[in-house]
């Protein structure tokens, strides 16, 4: 049994950051990959970021330059450093986490006004 949360979404700015947090419920190091998905409405959820077990990260040309992931293997914990936030980025957050099989937090809600 996995469980992730999500943290730290809210209501921003064009133009300022946000700073998601993905607690996982066992150590982060024991998944193959790990990432940060959104989907706004109408939309297909799509792939932020995403952080290999080897360091490796993966962004996606919307986010590029603006976007930073991070972990914490001690405090398991995944980060989604979000700067220079535009109205596009507007969409509900999802941690994911892949072993054998995915595993998905809650999502959090992510709104940059104009």
């Amino acid at each position: 049994q996995v469980q992730l949360v999500e943290s730290g979404g809210g209501l921003v700015q064009a133009g300022g950051s946000l700073r998601l947090s993905c607690a996982a419920s066992r150590t982060i190091f024991s998944f193959n990959r790990m990432g940060w998905w959104r989907q706004a409405p109408g939309k297909e959820r799509e792939l932020v970021a995403r952080i290999h077990n080897g360091g490796s990260t993966i962004y996606a040309d919307s986010v590029k330059g603006r976007f930073t992931i991070s972990r914490d293997n001690a405090k398991n914990t995944v980060y989604l450093q979000m700067n220079s936030l535009k109205p596009e980025d507007t969409a509900v957050y999802y941690c994911n986490a892949q072993t054998m099989t995915d595993y998905w937090g809650q999502g959090t809600q992510v709104t940059v006004s104009s």
